[in-house]
């Protein structure tokens, strides 16, 4: 008896552990210099995620990144912070052949940025996606506010509002790896 009660602990320790064993789905958000599209969505989204209580991952990278300017640009930072989301600590990072095998999938910003992409790593041909392709079905660029009226980064910031909660419920039926 004790034995068969080891035996169906046991058993049920390893199912529990296997149920929190897999991975996360992992998304990477791409802009051309990671200081406002995609760091955004990154934020955005991992408020989304605390919400849900998903296990997504994300991260957010530069299809061309300037080594002279990587941190947030000013008017996305505090649109974030008027939610309560401090961007300021983060740095620009180029995106590496690391971050395409990882990822599950690659949510770009505009259809240029996922041609670079795809130039620069074609084994990434099958899991980029722009984000509105990905949310939607639909072609539409999240264009660049950088350098522009605050207005212009409120309209981005919608714009992500808009795609993000879709984006991340659709990551979640992506096969586990």
């Amino acid at each position: 008896m004790l034995k068969n009660l080891a035996v169906a602990i046991a058993l049920s320790v390893g199912m529990f552990a296997s149920l929190h064993a897999e991975e996360p789905k992992k998304i990477a958000f791409v802009d051309t210099g990671n200081t406002g599209r995609s760091v955004s969505a990154e934020a955005l989204s991992n408020v989304l995620i605390g919400k849900m209580g998903a296990h997504i991952a994300v991260i957010s990278r530069a299809v061309d990144m300037d080594p002279f300017d990587v941190h947030p640009e000013a008017n996305a930072a505090k649109l974030l912070k008027d939610r309560g989301i401090d961007i300021s600590g983060h740095l620009a990072a180029q995106i590496t052949a690391n971050d395409v095998r990882h990822a599950d999938v690659l949510l770009t910003m505009t259809e240029k940025h996922k041609a670079r992409l795809i130039e620069a790593f074609p084994d990434a041909k099958a899991k980029a996606f722009t984000l509105a392709e990905y949310a939607t079905g639909t072609t539409a660029d999240v264009p660049d506010a950088w350098g522009k009226p605050m207005e212009v980064y409120v309209a981005m910031i919608a714009q992500l509002d808009s795609y993000l909660p879709l984006a991340l419920k659709k990551s979640l039926t992506i096969p586990a790896k």
